[in-house]
């Protein structure tokens, strides 16, 4: 049998949906590919799985070494995009992934993978191939490896939180889950995802009143830690404004949803509205004016941002309670709050509502805190829930409350992954942390003395559309991993 390139794998795994919370089929995927490589595998009840292989003949006595990922991805597709003339099903459709060739000013090329209409699962999929391919290759040379592969990383990391303490044995962690590939991650912020549920109101939608769909759509979104100090457009921010300055007075809300995923920023928003005949007028006003408002505010960041006002089929309902809906959101704190003193460029706390959700008994709407300082970020998040309860939240649920994590400075691992940067790119990795979560802050509580280097290709705008990996970066990732694991042994 051909021993597959990691490409070869990412095809496989981008032909296994895997959207957060549906990881069982993926978990399957990983099984059966233990199973006809002939390899050990365990698979736990939150369906995260480690895979076995023995050292290569003659480095028995080497170390452990533990490959880590993540098998989920956040999943988002184009607004109006259709699959095959339906729209896309991120439970049942696979992602559609090809590569565009640029032509750089000085004659080169650089390869990107992106993929059809939707986001691209590089995002930990590419990572999780690589390690997949090692697995695959007896020509490498390595001590005895563990390639542990959690569910849930993306929203809430329910997975990692899980594991048990003898899950795996290795105390040296090769994390393959960074987007910057020039970059050791050696620190990460905490996190603090929480979901408010408003109970849905109901009441009758008068007679005499017309319907109106209000859309922001066309900005950017991405991914709540790496692009939210990039001036984007928040669309449920941007919706809940316009709603509470057009004023609720004046229309009666019938839904309101926005957003995609917890950890992504929101491109698109809509609010059904009901309205008396003789405020319309009013309302296509108010659309253009905060329109053109939005388009000159994020011209440099969200070229494509639009709202506009269209016809709705009729509701019979209204949500009574949507003016406190909208209050509450729109005194939450979003966006970057504050920068660290000690690591310029770097993000210290910041907050993210990626999504209002409006179901038949309830309004939900979800904030992802992150912080490098664990009081700052909790106390944030303390905040925001009596902020949610102020205005009527029956429940706020407290989905994730994780501690940054910072790799000690005198790291082995870190100076040898470094070194072999040097060795086989030319190049030394810059040493930063970031401002999204990784799964290294339970790792360092579950299993005392790991050390973790967390490595990647260059991810461009992950958790969005226009999420694209730089193939030539991918390469060398994977000549310094199979070149780092070869040292340890």
């Amino acid at each position: 049998m051909q021993t597959p390139t990691f490409y070869d794998i990412f095809k496989q795994l981008n032909d296994t949906p895997r959207p957060s919370h549906h990881e069982e089929r993926v978990a399957d995927f990983l099984c059966n590919f233990a199973k006809e490589h002939g390899l050990r595998y365990r698979r736990d009840a939150q369906n995260c799985v480690v895979i076995e292989k023995d050292a290569t003949p003659g480095h028995e006595n080497a170390e452990p070494v533990v490959i880590l990922n993540h098998m989920d991805m956040v999943c988002v597709a184009k607004d109006g995009y259709l699959r095959d003339g339906r729209p896309f099903d991120a439970l049942n459709d696979e992602i559609r992934a090809y590569v565009d060739v640029v032509k750089n000013p000085d004659g080169s090329e650089t390869r990107w993978m992106k993929a059809e209409g939707t986001s691209l699962g590089a995002d930990n999929g590419m990572g999780l191939s690589m390690a997949l391919a090692i697995l695959a290759d007896d020509s490498l040379v390595h001590g005895p490896l563990e390639v542990l592969t959690t569910t849930n990383e993306e929203d809430g990391m329910s997975g990692a939180e899980a594991l048990a303490t003898d899950f795996i044995r290795g105390r040296k962690v090769i994390n393959l889950d960074s987007e910057a590939y020039d970059e050791i991650t050696m620190g990460a912020a905490g996190a603090y995802l929480q979901i408010a549920h408003f109970k849905a109101d109901w009441a009758s939608v008068p007679d005499g009143y017309v319907f109106r769909r209000i859309v922001i759509d066309g900005g950017l979104g991405g991914h709540s830690g790496v692009d939210i100090n990039k001036g984007r457009c928040h669309a449920n921010q941007e919706i809940c404004r316009f709603i509470q300055n057009f004023g609720t007075d004046k229309l009666v809300v019938c839904a309101l949803n926005g957003g995609t995923a917890n950890a992504s920023i929101s491109s698109v928003a809509e609010a059904v509205v009901a309205i008396l005949p003789e405020n319309e007028k009013g309302l296509t006003e108010a659309v253009n004016t905060y329109n053109d408002q939005l388009r000159q505010q994020f011209a440099a960041t969200d070229a494509g941002i639009s709202l506009r006002c269209e016809d709705a089929a009729p509701c019979k309902q209204y949500l009574r309670n949507a003016a406190d809906i909208v209050s509450a959101f729109n005194e939450l704190p979003i966006g970057m709050l504050k920068m660290r003193d000690d690591m310029p460029g770097t993000v210290m706390t910041s907050n993210n509502a990626g999504r209002i959700c409006t179901t038949a008994d309830e309004v939900t709407i979800s904030c992802h805190s992150r912080s490098f300082g664990n009081e700052e970020m909790r106390a944030l998040g303390q905040g925001i829930t009596a902020t949610f309860k102020k205005y009527g939240a029956v429940n706020v649920e407290l989905l994730m409350d994780t501690p940054a994590w910072v790799e000690r400075a005198d790291s082995p691992l870190v100076a040898l992954t470094c070194q072999t940067f040097q060795d086989v790119l030319g190049f030394e990795p810059k040493k930063v942390a970031m401002h999204f979560v990784l799964e290294a802050a339970y790792y360092v509580q579950k299993y005392p003395g790991v050390e973790i280097a967390s490595i990647g290709p260059l991810i461009i705008e992950p958790h969005s559309t226009s999420e694209r990996v730089n193939l030539d970066t991918a390469d060398n990732i994977w000549k310094v991993t199979v070149e780092l694991l070869k040292r340890l042994a």
